[in-house]
């Protein structure tokens, strides 16, 4: 299936492009010759970020895992509550409140 999609394909997916980005930022500023080096110092940043990024994420997709048992996210998505009825909203305990 072409189709299906796994939350840990898609983090690498975008460790791939944060990559391909600082590849970019580097042979620019190779090519350059910048005497700040502001390529490598973005890249740098970059790295950074993506580092935080996964930690982050793949805290986030063990705690999935281990509630719902699949990290897919196709199914994940079935599971966000969508168009609550504006009476759904309001909690049981207000009324008994009353």
């Amino acid at each position: 299936m072409l189709a299906r999609r796994n939350a840990v394909l898609v983090l690498m997916g975008v460790e791939l492009m944060l990559n391909a980005v600082n590849i970019n930022l580097v042979a620019f500023d190779a090519a350059f010759r910048d005497v700040l080096h502001g390529g490598q110092t973005l890249a740098l940043f970059t790295i950074v970020i993506a580092a935080a990024e996964i930690g982050l994420a793949l805290a986030i997709v063990l705690l999935v895992f281990r509630t719902h048992g699949h990290i897919d996210l196709d199914r994940l998505r079935d599971l966000a509550d969508r168009d609550l009825p504006a009476d759904a909203t309001a909690s049981p305990d207000a009324e008994d409140a009353r």
